[in-house]
Order: structure tokens, then sequence, then C-alpha cells
């Protein structure tokens, strides 16, 4: 009876691909939890009691939730992908799924039950995903994709660090940080991905229009792997030296690295096309949220909150955000989505998080800019839930199966 209902679960169009249940139940834990963290803000609403706190749960649940779905979703459909190897099988994606739903019920009662159980259900999540990832991209003849496996396993030490600290009842925010930037390296090595195909059919409907944009955009691995290296150092000079000049130089550092990327984009009209801009609005961010954090320990100006705030409600976000909204639709048979909601969802993004970071600064204003900042970032990521609910959940309309890109004679991927 239970293999039987196991096979109707996942004969559901939600298990066609792995991205499909994490990216739409990621969606939504993110507006649930900043409902709870609204309300909280508002009214005073009580939130789970957990180790540390109500901040330490909001960070928890936005990075080792939601941002950990997100990361799950896009490994599980890219890594095939990548190294041209068969899809991974349905079974799997399920156990991953109840892992990460078991992480987020424990995580709520860990201040009855304590902070054994989530510790398991979420690294159990991430060392099944690692051992599934690992032998695929090391056997891949060009070892391209090797930094996936890397950034991979780095969530995985600062994820057990958090635990371990949790345990000993001491502050783990210090790895939630690490987090952060263990999650920043990732997206420089996705966005480079994604960015390739984004950036040159843009470029190729310029040349369609009489345009000369030049040659096809082409990612420098040189300035994307100084951008992961400055990133990663940052992270491991914050976690020993928190609040000292030394890592608000590296800070700084960092945002040149990042910026360094950049270079590469600036190809004419085609950053006015929405794809590309918002792909390019992830690395200002970034570049931003770094720089303001180097900026408030060397000078005094800005904040290191507002900083982070920029990364993980900024950069981390948007580029989550851009990411779902390619992939889940794309790798269910559909053309990107031309409407403009979607743009204006990434536009309450970067103002959610340039609005939280002014608040970090204090003043009469702070209380009405956290509500406000928090108020546009669930807008974005309800709207996004409301909208891709029917793509996710629903089936193929292309004939095609699994997690097959785009089928028929037209490749592209914008309508």
């Amino acid at each position: 009876m239970l293999k039987r209902a196991i096979a109707r679960v996942l004969a559901l169009p939600l298990f066609l691909c792995g991205f499909r249940p994490f990216f739409l139940l990621g969606a939504w834990l993110a507006a649930l939890d900043m409902t709870l963290w609204l309300a909280f803000l508002a009214w005073g609403l009580p939130l789970p009691d957990v180790p540390g706190g109500p901040f330490v749960w909001h960070v928890h649940e936005l990075v080792f939730g939601f941002a950990t779905a997100a990361v799950v979703g896009f490994l599980l459909t890219s890594v095939p992908e990548f190294t041209t190897t068969p899809e991974f099988e349905p079974p799997l994606t399920l156990a991953l799924l109840l892992a990460w739903l078991a992480a987020r019920v424990a995580f709520a009662a860990s201040g009855w039950i304590g902070i054994l159980p989530v510790a398991l259900a979420q690294l159990a999540l991430l060392g099944l995903l690692a051992a599934r990832v690992a032998p695929r991209v090391l056997r891949d003849p060009a070892r391209l994709h090797t930094g996936f496996l890397w950034a991979l396993i780095a969530l995985i030490v600062v994820t057990a660090g958090f635990y371990v600290d949790a345990w000993r009842g001491a502050s783990p925010m210090r790895w939630l940080y690490a987090a952060i930037g263990a999650l920043m390296a990732l997206i420089v090595l996705a966005m480079s991905r994604i960015s390739m195909r984004i950036v040159n059919e843009g470029l190729d409907l310029l040349r369609t229009a009489g345009h000369d944009p030049g040659e096809e955009y082409r990612v420098r691995p040189p300035r994307r792997n100084l951008a992961v290296f400055a990133i990663g150092l940052h992270a491991a000079v914050e976690w020993l030296a928190p609040g000292q000049p030394v890592t608000g130089w590296v800070a700084l550092a960092a945002a040149a690295a990042v910026l360094n990327v950049l270079g590469d984009w600036h190809r004419g009209r085609v950053l006015l096309d929405r794809w590309v801009a918002m792909l390019y609005a992830v690395y200002a961010l970034m570049a931003l949220g770094y720089a303001t954090m180097g900026s408030a320990l060397l000078f005094d100006y800005g904040t290191v909150s507002g900083g982070r705030h920029l990364l993980a409600a900024g950069a981390l976000s948007l580029a989550i955000y851009v990411a779902m909204s390619i992939a889940g639709r794309v790798h269910a048979g559909r053309k990107l989505d031309a409407r403009p909601w979607l743009p204006a969802g990434a536009v309450l993004l970067a103002a959610a998080a340039l609005t939280r970071a002014a608040a970090s600064e204090g003043g009469a204003a702070s209380q009405a800019l956290l509500l406000a900042a928090a108020a546009m970032w669930l807008a974005a990521f309800a709207m996004w839930a409301i909208r891709f609910q029917g793509v996710l959940a629903g089936r193929r309309l292309d004939g095609a199966s699994g997690c097959a890109g785009l089928s028929g004679d037209d490749p592209t991927v914008r309508p």
C-alpha cells in the first residue's frame, strides 16, 4: 500500500523534475516566513521558540530553508544538463523534499525537541545531495563544474557549525553569515552559466534589429574565479575577525572583484533587456553589499547590517527569483514569461533590500522602513508563487518529459 501511495505521488507533474517541488515550496515558504516576520515586527506576534531567538529563526529559515530549497532544485536540474548525464530519479527528489520539510518542522519545534533532529534532517538533505552530485561533476572529463560541489561542501560545513554552536548554547549567527558568503560564491558560479544564454540571446535580438553589439558574450573564468576567491576569503576572515579593519578591506576587495565580473557585460543596449538587466542587478547589489560592509568597518559610513541585507535580501533573493523564473519555465517546456509582473517583482526585491539597508541606519523612520522592506519582499515572492503554481504543479504542454528544455523548432527562451 505504501509503495502504491509513493508511486501515485511520484506520478504527479510536480515530480517531473527536481526543481519543481523545491522552487514552488521554497517560494511559498519565503512568503510564509516573511509574513510571520512582518507580523512580529508590526504587532509582536510570537515566533517559534528556537535557539538564538527570533532573529536567528528569521535568518535560518531564509538561508537554510528558502535559499537551500532553491540550491537543491537548481542542482538537481543543472548538474545532469551540464554533465550530459541522465536526470536524477523522482524518488531522490522525494527523499530530499521529505528531509527538507522535516528540517523546517523540526527547527520550528526545536525549543521543545532540541536542535539535534533539525541538524540530522538538514545535514541529511545536503549530504545526500552532495553524494549524488559529486560523482557526476568529478567524472566529467572537462571538470568544468566542480565549483558547485565545493560550494555545496562549504554549505555543509557552515550548516554543521551552526548546529554545533546552537547545541553548545553559543550564538550561532556567525555561521549564518558564513553561509551567506557560500551562497554568494554559488551565485557567481551559477550566474556565469545562466548569463551565457540570456545575454547572447539578447545580443542576437539586437543583431536581428540591425544593430552591431559586437562579438558573442563569453564568461571569463579568471574574473569569475577571482570573485569567488574574494567572496570566500571575506567569509573566512569575517568568521575569524568580525568587526576588524582587515575584514573591511577584504570586503572592499570582494566588491571590486564582483564589479570586475561585470566588465564583460557592458555591451551597450543589451543591458536594457529585462532579463539581462535583472541578472546584472544581482551583481550590482552584491558589490554594493560588500562595499557597504567594508565602508562601515573602515570609514564608519553605512552599517555592516545594511550591507549584509543588501547581500541577503538583495543579491541572494534576486538571484533566486530570476533563476527560478528562467529555469522554472524553460525546463517545464515554456518560453519565458513576458508579462510586466515579473520585472515588477524584481524591482520590489531591489527596493526592499535598499530600504532595509536604510533602516539599519536607525532614526525615527527605522521601524517604518523595516515594515516597508518586509512588505515589498513578501509581495514579490507571494506574487511569484501564485504565478508559478500552475506551471510547476501542472503537466508540460510541449509533449516533452522530465527536465528537458524547450522542444520544437525555435530553441530561444524568449517568447
